[in-house]
């Protein structure tokens, strides 16, 4: 993928300059710097090139910044899938402006603590834990603690369940 960041942009930026050159030789052709003004049948085929290469042109700048997302996407899952959750976790809670002590209880709450175990390594009372996590929930647009899981386990999931085969997607 390394090499393809930098050769995808080279043969945009040597398509741009060939377009350029082409459509310059064609309008000169047009207003008769060469010869007489107007079509010759000579020019038809520069006037063609000028066209396939404005299409290839478009193509490619589409494919570049396809791959370009795509490869930022899947830098992200294989960020997520080789062991970054505590870091995708801190993002998300920097992201929704968490406090040290929310942060605390939202990852003992995804490990899968209850609010009474949670209390209790943290020693602070059950309201004060459930006041917490009602704080997380709202900061980060969740009902509940699956739902505050699944946003975690979908990211690491990334497009995989989207992107199976129609036999293979569950029911």
């Amino acid at each position: 993928m390394g090499g393809l960041k930098i050769l995808l942009p080279a043969v945009l930026v040597l398509q741009v300059f060939c377009v350029v050159f082409f459509l310059a030789d064609a309008y000169a052709d047009l207003m008769g710097y060469d010869a007489a003004p107007g079509v010759k049948e000579s020019d038809t085929f520069e006037y063609l090139v000028v066209l396939a290469l404005t299409c290839g042109l478009a193509v490619t700048a589409f494919e570049v910044r396809r791959l370009m997302r795509r490869g930022s996407q899947m830098e992200s899952a294989l960020k997520a899938a080789s062991g970054a959750f505590a870091e995708l976790m801190t993002q998300h809670f920097n992201e929704w402006g968490l406090t040290a002590s929310e942060r605390d209880v939202a990852m003992l709450a995804v490990k899968g603590f209850s609010i009474s175990e949670i209390a209790t390594m943290r020693e602070r009372r059950d309201g004060t834990v459930k006041a917490q996590l009602n704080a997380i929930y709202r900061k980060a647009d969740v009902s509940g603690r699956a739902q505050l899981v699944s946003l975690f386990v979908e990211e690491l999931m990334g497009e995989a369940l989207m992107n199976a085969p129609e036999a293979e997607k569950p029911a």
